[in-house]
């Protein structure tokens, strides 16, 4: 297995940043100090962005470009990870007017699609606001699982926005007076294709996290229970795609009347949720305490990080933001002993430097504040 590491990160007009770089020494994991609002967030979504997807916040390209900046924007980072020394980097260039925004990648400076950053970077994390996962809508959970399966992946969030595009395809059609059976036909038959892909790529992710978590018990953050509800994950493991494709393809065709009265398409893996349950009591995650929520939380991104090395061959980056400080001492430590075992490059941030008084003597410190990035 490949310890994936930063060995340099460098911020041009992103966020907070107009420009900002910083160098990793040989300790870790890394600390970022600072004041809330300092952007130490901004570090760590920086660092999601060197893989596919969205990014730790789920942001557009327009909302993580410099305020004062014309638009465009640039993360690098040099790299040892899944195909050695590289040089990798993402970003927007300057937008003509009335031009799309569109994101590049580039691996030592030629260009690449998106999908090649995971060939050498593996990014997960853990941010405040997934503290309500198990509260929230199921969308919510949607987007965890499919970061989660986008991490071992990489084509995941390809097929996902494919079926979004499929989906608004066929909601537009069904909003004419008396839209085309031929082309409802076809757009429902692409769209079946793509909800098996994704709800199959779902449902091993599933599996294989389940098996993850029942081989790696970590005592100070309980197991979960995982499973995904909807009749489509249901048929996935036990039979072949074609003939899901064709049962749910029988499903869009009975239910167009009902789909367009909705004005959206009712049934299909764009409406499945994950279930979690806090194995120890058997209890659903959302009845759990908050802080039993909060550590199955962790015990879940622990779990999926040794899962993602082991599929991928990379211990991936983790990004832990603002985790410790709503951690009491034994679950703090347990969880500085639980990284070390990970073998991964972890970043985390904190207001108080004390919270990471356990590591201090193996943890490279940084101060964040106004902009800049210093040793400390």
């Amino acid at each position: 297995m490949i310890a994936a590491r930063i060995l340099r990160l460098s911020l041009t007009n992103f966020r907070s940043y107009h420009a900002a770089s910083v160098a990793l020494g040989s300790e870790e994991p890394v600390v970022l100090v600072g004041s809330n609002g300092a952007g130490k967030t901004n570090v760590l979504e920086a660092i999601s962005f060197l893989g596919p997807g969205r990014g730790l916040r789920y942001a557009t390209l327009e909302e993580v470009a410099f305020s004062e900046g014309d638009g465009s924007w640039a993360v690098s980072a040099e790299v040892e990870g899944g195909l050695g020394l590289a040089t990798i980097g993402t970003g927007v260039p300057s937008p003509a007017p009335n031009e799309s925004v569109s994101r590049q990648c580039r691996i030592d400076r030629e260009p690449v699609p998106i999908t090649a950053l995971a060939d050498h970077l593996r990014v997960l994390w853990l941010v405040p606001s997934m503290d309500g996962l198990f509260m929230g809508p199921a969308s919510e959970r949607r987007r965890f699982l499919d970061r989660l399966v986008l991490a071992a992946d990489a084509e995941h969030g390809s097929r996902v926005n494919a079926l979004e595009r499929a989906l608004r395809s066929r909601n537009r059609l069904l909003e004419t007076p008396r839209p085309d059976a031929h082309w409802l036909d076809a757009v429902e038959h692409e769209t079946a294709e793509l909800a098996v892909a994704v709800a199959s790529a779902r449902a091993e992710t599933v599996a294989r996290l389940t098996a993850a978590i029942a081989a790696r018990q970590e005592p100070a953050f309980p197991s979960a229970q995982i499973a995904l509800e909807g009749w489509i994950d249901d048929l996935v493991p036990n039979h072949p795609a074609v003939e899901v494709e064709d049962r749910y393809r029988a499903v869009l065709r009975e239910n167009r009347a009902r789909d367009a009265a909705a004005g959206r398409t009712l049934e299909g893996p764009h409406v499945t949720d994950l279930r979690v349950i806090y194995a120890p009591k058997n209890l659903p995650a959302r009845h759990a305490s908050t802080g039993e929520q909060k550590a199955l939380l962790i015990g879940l991104v622990l779990a999926h990080a040794h899962l993602v090395a082991e599929m991928s061959g990379i211990a991936p980056i983790v990004l832990l933001d603002e985790v410790v400080a709503h951690l009491d001492p034994g679950r703090r430590a347990a969880l500085f002993d639980a990284l070390a075992r990970l073998g991964a490059q972890v970043w985390m941030t904190g207001a108080d430097a004390a919270a990471f008084a356990d590591i201090a003597r193996r943890a490279q410190f940084f101060t964040v504040d106004s902009g800049k990035i210093n040793p400390s």
